[in-house]
């Protein structure tokens, strides 16, 4: 089959989208996508990840999201089809972050990217891939210009020899996020597990099924935390199900058998469509704290149809544990908060049940109503919550609050120690803890003690290094550098002529 995306040869809108790539910017990808064909996956996309009411946030690549997702997963090969510099940067940082698996490529050009070459060589690519002896599944990620392109992987064969072919489009004009990235390809696996289930016996996991209903847990999270829910599940007659994403194309056949699922992460839509199409309760927030695990306890009971005497025996057993360790791992002091791992707001609550001032929380992530429970417990103790902050409004938070400690993105993280506040960054030094459960409570205090501890060390560089490294200055020099303001100025107005030329040629 020969699948043809332009028959009068390439368009100057394809031209520009192969030359120019992500450069061209998102306007003109998404007008590529949606004359492409392509305006019904942009309007799933932004009801599914919507930008608003604020800023889109910066993001890394989103692709790299659903990348890793599938790259954990046993027995799934992965291609990408997409700019070779955008698949080099995914890769070396897929790599770096400890993935041990080869990423396939379908590289493309100008002619078979328009003429559907391109279609037919990731069409071959997964016929030679898929050995069922090898793979469960091979995923296909579209980039941003194969997207805007109108490259339907929706054509590929659902199956050879066995071996499930799943294809999606990541691009990041459509996708804000890394984070969002990983509940497009698990809801597309979701789907496609669904289907199969439907239509007749699936696979078992691996220890066999459970023998009490299990409570699926949606969005990744720190190893023992499941194991910790599962222990505040058992009073209930309730286990923890399988986490999603998941780690083998078996889980998802569980996960969609659970009894109920447990929105830990609430940003990932495009999965909770898919397991309320399975007839699946869907309860946001998690055992968080005190009041975050009681009110959790009594959700998940009341979606299983738990006894309300099981739900207090369950939350007799932990709130003891969970109230001690709070006690005895106290923090002091004044916090701000910023992430894009969709747990900010958790953390914030953990923080602050352990004593701490929250002022600000920014989360890269969008609002959404498995959210709303502890967005309303924060902004009742005074926290600013702002969902799809941008790293600017971030910054802002650090700058004007001046806390004893942020917690944020690399450049959040970076800004702060500029200024001489100890920070922490979020990704590596708080979400590779626990926080659930009587496990979670006292897991955060030693780290974050340590660093509000290191404010005295911060001063010290700050008075040392005062004036060094700043402005015109920056750099490595043998002497003062020269100042040269007439050259600058000259610069300015060469700057300033060429802005308004451009403007004029735009009205023209």
């Amino acid at each position: 089959m020969t699948v043809v995306l332009d028959e009068a040869g390439p368009s100057p809108v394809a031209d520009s989208v192969v030359n120019d790539g992500c450069h061209g910017g998102a306007e003109t990808l998404r007008a590529a996508a949606r004359a492409a064909g392509g305006s019904e996956l942009l309007d799933r996309l932004a009801e599914d990840y919507p930008v608003g009411p604020h800023d889109r946030p910066q993001s890394m690549c989103p692709a790299f999201g659903s990348l890793r997702v599938g790259l954990r997963m046993r027995r799934t090969a992965t291609v990408l089809s997409g700019s070779a510099c955008c698949v080099y940067g995914l890769t070396f940082t897929s790599h770096f972050y400890g993935a041990k698996r080869t990423v396939g490529y379908v590289p493309f050009n100008s002619e078979t990217l328009v003429t559907g070459k391109l279609f037919e060589d990731i069409r071959d690519a997964v016929h030679a891939l898929a050995d069922p002896a090898l793979y469960d599944a091979i995923v296909v990620t579209n980039l941003c210009v194969p997207t805007a392109s109108g490259v339907p992987l929706r054509l590929l064969p659902k199956e050879i020899n066995g071996v499930r072919i799943v294809g999606i489009d990541v691009p990041g004009f459509g996708v804000p996020t890394h984070a969002e990235a990983k509940d497009v390809l698990a809801g597309a696996m979701l789907a496609f597990a669904r289907r199969e289930a439907e239509n007749g016996p699936v696979l078992a996991p691996r220890g066999g099924p459970s023998d009490r209903p299990t409570v699926t847990l949606l969005g990744e999270m720190f190893p023992a935390d499941p194991v910790g829910i599962g222990r505040m599940l058992e009073p209930m007659g309730l286990a923890a199900g399988p986490v999603v994403p998941t780690r083998e194309w078996r889980e998802l056949y569980a996960a969609l058998d659970s009894a109920v699922v447990a929105a830990i992460h609430p940003f990932y839509t495009a999965s909770v469509r898919e397991f309320e199409a399975a007839g699946r309760p869907v309860v946001g927030s998690a055992p968080v704290g005190v009041d975050g695990t009681m009110a959790w306890l009594d959700a998940i009971a009341a979606a299983a149809g738990v006894p309300a005497r099981l739900a207090d025996e369950a939350k007799n057993r932990q709130l003891g544990a969970i109230r001690g360790a709070l006690a005895g791992s106290p923090v002091k002091g004044r916090i701000t908060v910023s992430g894009y791992e969709g747990s900010e707001l958790l953390v914030a609550r953990l923080l602050i049940e352990s004593g701490a001032e929250v002022p600000y929380v920014g989360t890269a992530c969008p609002r959404t109503p498995w959210s709303e429970a502890d967005r309303n417990w924060l902004e009742a103790r005074g926290v600013e919550v702002v969902y799809r902050a941008s790293l600017e409004r971030d910054v802002a938070a650090v700058m004007a609050i001046r806390p004893d400690l942020a917690i944020g993105t690399t450049p959040v993280v970076q800004k702060a120690k500029e200024m001489a506040i100890p920070a922490l960054y979020f990704t590596n030094l708080v979400s590779a803890r626990p926080l659930f459960g009587a496990a979670g409570a006292g897991s955060l205090a030693h780290v974050v003690n340590g660093a509000i501890g290191n404010k005295a060390r911060f001063d010290r560089m700050e008075a040392f290094f005062d004036g060094v490294g700043e402005g015109d200055t920056a750099g490595v020099w043998s002497g003062e550098p020269l100042k040269r303001p007439a050259f600058r100025e000259q610069m300015r107005r060469r700057r300033e002529s060429a802005s308004k030329a451009k403007k004029a040629e735009e009205m023209i």
